[in-house]
């Protein structure tokens, strides 16, 4: 059943395939660590842009400190996107390993990025009700980051589809990075010149976040340019499974550092070139130049936390990063009723930074103890249901 992949030395080249055993045991955990490790500072990067947008009154939020905050936030969704693109590789490779068939590999990747979609629209639905009486119905059709990784997911695993059979690893990372910076370049113009408005306007907001209101809103994630990142994780992942990555580990991560390095540079030197290409120009929400910039920095993070989930303090025992990054969706899910709900635990708009900077604390606690929870249970729900049920003992 692999050998068609062996010999195609796509997914399961014949040196990966001997030493399997090793690289299934500690190569692998080790990645799932520090993919972990990046998911939980994403997590962190999150909160902060969230409590100090939520709480800060007017005075804090003209200052330096609030707009640094914010800068920070346009990390987050990036790197979700990359990881998920990175994570389908490994779950790929797995199953492969594993000998299920391509075919039923590709359709599991694509139920799994319908889940996330799903649990998207039912977000959105949530937070309808909690907001029942002076939320628009539209929000409803809000494209949130869910849908988005739900999206990226399902053209993950067509592309996969399509791929996986034909073409050598190599081939298949190329075909990721251009479909990583075809989504790029296919981004302004569908924002402006070429906008698709000829579609109703909740499918026109998956192409490029206009809602309802006649035009592209920036706080929104629409597959263009959003998907674009997925697809660079999935290239990288493409690397990092691979016969060579494996051999030369710390290599590869310099490189990583290195290339992420080069793609900022040219993305402050494209950005300062007289003429362009496009009929229409921003370069903070659609530009290409921004999209290399940010794919730069997200391999430069990936090169730094390497090295510290290797030589650094990630080892020295229990992290929290890494344990939020093993339910990231939960945390998610739960810390915006405590940031922008009706449980938000402290009032909105009117706190000051320090308060907002312990508020912040607080939620970074709460959520590391509901993701511990989440782990010690998963599993258990069998055992618990039991306990319920066990009758009382006689007196």
């Amino acid at each position: 059943l692999l050998r068609p992949f062996a010999d195609a030395g796509f997914i399961l080249p014949a040196a990966i395939s001997q030493r399997m055993p090793a690289l299934t045991s500690s190569r692998s955990s080790s990645r799932l660590s520090y993919i972990d490790w990046m998911r939980g500072a994403a997590c962190v990067l999150m909160f902060q842009t969230h409590c100090y947008d939520a709480w800060l009154g007017t005075a804090a939020r003209k200052s330096s400190f609030f707009v640094w905050s914010q800068l920070l936030g346009s990390l987050p969704a990036p790197l979700f996107l990359f990881l998920a693109g990175i994570s389908v590789v490994l779950v790929i490779d797995r199953a492969v390993v594993k000998g299920v068939p391509v075919r039923q590999i590709t359709r599991k990747t694509m139920k799994r990025g319908l889940e996330i979609l799903a649990l998207g629209f039912l977000f959105r639905l949530q937070e309808f009700v909690i907001a029942w009486g002076w939320a628009p119905w539209t929000d409803l059709l809000r494209v949130d980051i869910l849908n988005t990784i739900g999206v990226a997911i399902i053209l993950m695993g067509l592309f996969c589809r399509l791929i996986l059979p034909l073409a050598k690893r190599s081939v298949a990372m190329l075909g990721a990075c251009g479909a990583a910076l075809g989504i790029s370049l296919l981004t302004p113009p569908l924002w402006t010149t070429f906008r698709p408005d000829w579609l109703p306007w909740p499918l026109e907001s998956y192409i490029n976040g206009v809602h309802n209101l006649g035009t592209p809103q920036a706080a929104l994630f629409p597959v263009f340019p959003w998907a674009g990142f997925a697809f660079a994780g999935l290239a990288t992942g493409l690397i990092l499974n691979s016969t060579w990555s494996h051999r030369n580990e710390i290599k590869l991560f310099l490189l990583f550092g290195v290339a992420g390095a080069a793609l900022y540079g040219l993305s402050r030197f494209l950005d300062t070139l007289h003429w362009q290409i496009f009929a229409a120009y921003d370069y903070w929400h659609t530009s290409p130049s921004f999209f290399l910039l940010r794919i730069g920095l997200l391999l430069m993070i990936l090169a730094v936390i390497y090295g510290w989930c290797r030589w650094g303090a990630a080892r020295w025992g229990f992290s929290p990063l890494i344990q939020m990054g093993k339910t990231s969706l939960l945390v998610y899910w739960v810390h915006l009723e405590f940031v922008y709900g009706r449980l938000s635990i402290l009032p909105k708009h009117t706190v000051d930074i320090r308060t907002a900077s312990a508020g912040l604390a607080v939620i970074c606690v709460a959520m590391v103890l509901i993701s511990i929870l989440r782990t010690r249970f998963k599993g258990r729900r069998a055992e618990f249901l039991a306990w319920l049920r066990r009758p009382a003992s006689a007196t």
